[in-house]
């Protein structure tokens, strides 16, 4: 599976070799090729300098040269390519005060995080492995390159990463590095909190998440994370996986935390999904009729309503009330979202200007309570979308 990645990348490896330089597939696609899993990322390490792939390659970004990564472009793919490296002591438990280039294959994977991803694959399939990981994949560990307690203390980001590797493959974690981690887990407070959202949401999505969620919990970790460490995170229970926002959502319906959404820093499309999906956890309970139903439908959508029924069991779990199924469920949503007279207040053939024109009056707060009045009863059935019928209904039912 994904053998198609590393063909269409072996003329990399070819050019590179041709050049008197080694070549290796490493990493993450490496280790998903020999588990069978679907291979997404090829990353590439080299004995090839940056100036020197530079040199090779027509078409070349320095993304991240001062590191030793060149992304290659080849017949409009991407390629990461990376000069093996070594790293001096790391500062702030984040990053290497130095790095350099080595022309030693072992000396780059010796720096790795975890077995399973130290090993090399050259362009004839020939796996390079130091360090076990071959055996580490086959019994399902996830154990760290060398030391568990000195490659926490390089890098706390690779505590998050080895109980998200947890959550993804459904592995378990060695003794000894689980061991590493508790004593290592306030590190985690030195890191960005870009790094460790991007770790989360693959940890919470994760095949394995109970297990891997749960350890989160056992070890501390959110009590070291903004916003998390203002909120009793034990209360929050995941068994099954979910989306972040999904997610998030459950934590601000349920602990109502008093810090904001702007301290986990994501992009303010996931904070409007976030407080989306908590407004539907919070309405779908309180529907006790089809008008409720259709209103409900109409304001939030269809799509985001099934995906807060798809995970009615963890809200239930979570404590969190849940709708009733006779009056919410799939076959009935979808009926009346294809039923729905407009989608939008856009689509009412009544306006702002033809009510001022109509009340011969100025504008005011009256104007946006009629205009929600009138769509409301246009989405239950009362009254038909046409202007007279709108006027008449406003004329009949409505007190300014």
């Amino acid at each position: 599976m994904g053998l198609e990645l590393f063909e269409k990348a072996l003329p990399i490896l070819d050019t590179i070799e041709k050049n008197g330089f080694e070549a290796y597939f490493v990493g993450g696609s490496v280790r998903d090729y020999i588990m069978d899993r679907a291979v997404h990322d090829i990353d590439i390490t080299t004995s090839a300098t940056p100036d020197e792939i530079e040199d090779m390659f027509d078409h070349t970004i320095p993304i991240g040269r001062e590191h030793g990564t060149v992304n290659v472009v080849y017949q409009g793919d991407n390629y990461e390519v990376t000069t093996f490296r070594a790293e001096s002591d790391y500062v702030d438990h984040r990053r290497p005060s130095e790095v350099y280039f080595v022309r030693d294959l072992y000396k780059d994977v010796q720096r790795r995080d975890f077995t399973i991803n130290a090993i090399a694959m050259d362009k004839n399939y020939k796996l390079y492995d130091y360090f076990e990981g071959q055996d580490d994949i086959k019994h399902r560990l996830i154990r760290t390159v060398g030391n568990a307690q000195e490659r926490f203390s390089e890098d706390a980001l690779r505590i998050l990463r080895g109980l998200r590797f947890q959550s993804q493959l459904a592995f378990t974690i060695d003794k000894l590095t689980y061991i590493a981690m508790q004593e290592q887990i306030a590190d985690i407070e030195h890191l960005s909190i870009e790094r460790i959202v991007v770790e989360l949401k693959k940890l919470i999505s994760g095949q394995n998440v109970e297990e891997s969620y749960n350890n989160l919990l056992k070890l501390g970790l959110f009590t070291h994370v903004p916003f998390f460490k203002d909120i009793d995170m034990t209360k929050v229970k995941i068994d099954t996986p979910i989306s972040f926002e999904m997610w998030l959502a459950i934590i601000v319906t349920k602990c109502q935390p008093q810090t904001t959404l702007s301290k986990i820093k994501i992009s303010n499309k996931e904070k409007s999904d976030i407080q989306l999906y908590s407004k539907i956890m919070t309405a779908l309970p309180q529907i006790n009729s089809k008008e409720d139903l259709k209103l409900c439908v109409y304001d939030y959508g269809k799509t985001n309503i099934l995906d807060i029924l798809s995970i009615q069991s963890i809200l239930q779990a979570n404590d969190l009330a849940t709708a009733s199924p006779i009056i919410v469920n799939a076959q009935v949503i979808n009926g009346i979202s294809n039923q729905l007279p407009i989608q939008t207040r856009k689509e009412m053939n009544v306006n702002g200007d033809d009510l001022l024109n109509h009340f011969q009056k100025k504008s005011g707060p009256w104007l946006k309570e009629i205009l929600r009045n009138i769509e409301c009863t246009i989405v239950t059935g009362k009254v038909q979308n046409t202007k007279d019928e709108i006027l008449k209904w406003v004329d009949d039912n409505v007190k300014i």
